[in-house]
């Protein structure tokens, strides 16, 4: 094993680091962990102002990318790449090719530990979704010396690969800040459920990383008029926010059982 243990998160949007993922990627930079980040697109949907001012898909596109690597500075991240895809389309690429970015990245880097979002990509997210069912299937091929992608680098094994799973406190706190949140997909109404706790495997105190969070979260000008919602919460709901952050174990090669975890990097010390 390196000396040096590598954390990679890959995700579909800038700001899913940071509201997301923030505070693992806070305190795994602070205790000298190599963390990455792995964004499929520029968010160039995500415009909450004036339509009219709206400055298009290219230059969102810049202004949000610049945003996010802002953000990645803040929470102490090493290395920020992007997979090129336009915000709202990736559940549409093709996904060999998908997949083969991503097999790319992880041989470069070479993570002992990759987290993405879950099967339910939250609240019915298309891209979170389909981040999701890609960085598991270049987990895998990122392994298998006989894989067709990015032959140019020998295969790595990842470690361990885990699931964002959020409680059913932390999505009913942000529904208290942004009021219902819903996405309408195919003619179906999607909500986030939350995860029940017997299905959380893995729990990390952030508490102490909130403040390095929210400096993450406020690099994202454009989002803000939504974000500044969370700014006036009760202590309480912040820490439901900020205190802990909760994954699924999807897989790992060093360790298993009921458990609960409180270090992602468990068994790999």
């Amino acid at each position: 094993m390196a000396d040096t243990l590598k954390l990679m998160a890959v995700l579909a949007h800038p700001d899913d680091e940071s509201l997301g993922s923030g505070g693992i990627l806070a305190k795994y930079a602070a205790e000298g962990i190599e963390t990455s980040l792995v964004t499929a697109t520029r968010g160039e949907r995500g415009w909450f102002g004036d339509e009219r001012e709206n400055p298009g898909l290219e230059t969102l596109g810049q202004i949000r990318e610049a945003e996010l690597r802002a953000a990645a500075a803040a929470l102490g991240i090493h290395s920020v790449n992007f997979l090129n895809y336009i915000d709202g389309e990736l559940d549409q690429a093709h996904p060999a090719e998908v997949v083969s970015k991503i097999v790319e990245h992880l041989r470069l880097v070479k993570p002992d530990v990759v987290v993405t979002f879950g099967p339910d990509g939250i609240y019915g997210h298309p891209d979170h979704i389909a981040i999701s069912q890609f960085t598991t299937a270049a987990v895998i091929e990122a392994a298998s010396a006989a894989s067709p992608y990015y032959r140019e680098l020998p295969p790595h094994r990842v470690a361990k690969l885990y699931f964002m799973s959020p409680t059913r406190n932390l999505l009913d706190v942000y529904q208290f800040a942004f009021g219902d949140l819903v996405m309408h997909i195919d003619g179906v109404e999607r909500r986030g459920v939350g995860w029940p706790d017997w299905q959380i495997s893995t729990r990390i105190d952030t508490w102490n990383y909130w403040r390095t969070v929210w400096k993450a979260v406020c690099c994202h000008q454009t989002q803000l008029p939504a974000y500044h919602l969370l700014e006036g919460l009760p202590e309480e709901k912040h820490r439901v926010l900020w205190g802990c952050q909760t994954y699924y174990r999807a897989f790992s090669l060093v360790n298993g059982g009921r458990t609960v975890e409180h270090d992602l990097f468990e068994g790999l010390r």
